[in-house]
């Protein structure tokens, strides 16, 4: 699984040699070694007609949930713990879609595994669906393979019935795009311009919100407004994921701090992760780290070059598997500057942390690329055999990305339907009122 310069790749069909187009990235138009998702399993009738249907679907969803968020907007002045209510149920609505997204037109294996520190945490329900027990309020850190990572991790949200609380850090040109970005504005997600001068005061606004929130209503956790708002913040400290670009731009980046490169992972940029837990320091308790690896890429090559949008969703042929390998780390042991403004020898520290996370990681890459497997926790909370009430150790949990009930689809809609079944109702009353009105009016 080494990260190096690709060979050549490919996503058409490989099970002869064949000329291939230019896809950038290393390929160079001679015949590919075979995709490691095998053959393509759709022809291009079918390819067209999957394609229609995940844009059909896709516009159909952002459409309606961007339009039940606008007609619920008037409740933010009217009353605010009804109205971050109301949105968190449309971005649950948006994590139920996602869910269906990867179930219906890229279905493949999941493959979860942790350490100790999440012991009892990751459990296999009896219909072999992952649930997931993490707590309401964490900051969650990953490495960045695939531009499909984000998918996986908000579904990780929902097996923790934490879907409507996930908070993204992101690009800010992704807020210009029509009808998405209004509505990731909605959810309150933070969009950086990569210019820490402009970005520090836009994410110190939403950091503050984030640290102070407290809403009496629905979806507002366990103790209601006796506690902080659920949270999941998500951020990838690699700030993009892997590819052949951003592998030399690590490089560099290396060699000007005087360091070895990796080779799964990139190096990690420290200034965002660290602020976001200073802001949050004292309202939230654990960081949460996953390492992603997707079966079959090869060394001296990159996803993003072989799972590609076309290949993964319409050609039918995802990942045989992704795997995932969960650790905690309470942020009470993470070396945090005491003050807002931390000197240089505070700034190193945490960033020697974090680099050493990210050594783990690549380790824990390495041993993938040789064994096909993360460890896996197979022990047990206490000495001896386990027994009754002993909290054991998943090892490995094999399952699927899919919704728990079919019909939690209908929620997406439930707004829409919501508002629709009201104004039916408004129009006929006043349709009434104005014929019995022109009938008194006719009387007298």
């Amino acid at each position: 699984m080494s990260l190096r310069k690709p060979a050549e790749s490919s996503n058409s069909l490989q099970t002869v040699p064949e000329p291939i187009p230019d896809l950038g990235a290393g390929s160079s138009g001679r015949a590919a070694e075979p995709h490691p998702a095998g053959r393509v399993k759709h022809g291009t009738i079918v390819q067209a007609l999957r394609l229609l249907a995940t844009l059909i679907w896709t516009l159909l969803i952002v459409c309606s949930v961007h339009a039940t968020q606008l007609f619920g907007s008037p409740l933010y002045v009217i009353n605010r713990d009804y109205y971050y209510a109301y949105m968190a149920l449309t971005k649950q609505s948006f994590g139920i879609f996602i869910t269906t997204i990867t179930q219906w037109f890229s279905p493949t294996t999941i493959r979860v595994s942790g350490d100790a520190s999440v012991r009892g945490q990751l459990v296999r329900a009896k219909d072999g669906r992952l649930e997931t027990r993490f707590p309401e309020r964490l900051i969650m850190i990953a490495n960045h393979q695939l531009y499909s990572d984000w998918l996986y991790l908000w579904w990780i949200a929902y097996t923790s019935l934490m879907h409507g609380h996930v908070f993204i850090i992101l690009k800010e040109s992704l807020k210009y795009i029509p009808v998405v970005g209004p509505g990731m504005m909605f959810y309150g997600f933070v969009f950086m311009a990569r210019n820490w001068a402009k970005d520090r005061p836009r994410l110190r606004h939403r950091l503050q919100k984030l640290a102070q929130s407290r809403h009496g209503g629905p979806m507002s956790g366990k103790r209601g407004a006796e506690s902080l708002d659920p949270m999941w913040l998500m951020i990838y400290p690699e700030g993009t994921n892997l590819s052949g670009n951003t592998r030399k731009g690590s490089a560099r980046w290396a060699e000007k701090q005087g360091m070895r490169d990796f080779e799964h992972v990139l190096l990690p940029r420290s200034t965002g992760l660290l602020y976001c837990l200073q802001e949050l320091k004292g309202t939230v308790e654990w960081v949460y780290d996953c390492t992603v690896a997707y079966e079959g890429i090869p060394r001296g090559a990159y996803g993003q070059d072989i799972f590609t949008l076309r290949s993964t969703y319409f050609q039918g042929r995802p990942p045989k598997s992704v795997n995932m390998y969960w650790r905690r780390f309470p942020v009470s042991s993470i070396p945090l500057p005491a003050s807002s403004s931390p000197s240089a020898q505070e700034s190193e520290a945490f960033s020697n942390w974090l680099l050493a996370r990210w050594k783990e990681k690549e380790a824990l890459l390495e041993q993938y690329a040789q064994d096909g497997r993360f460890p896996a926790d197979e022990g047990h909370d206490s000495e001896g055999e386990p027994g009754v009430g002993m909290t054991k150790g998943a090892g490995f949990i094999e399952t699927q990305v899919k919704l728990a009930h079919w019909y939690e689809i209908l929620q997406i809609f439930s707004g829409l339907g919501a508002f629709a079944a009201v104004a039916t109702v408004m129009s006929k009353s006043w349709h009434l009122l104005s014929t019995i009105a022109t009938e008194r009016k006719a009387l007298d």
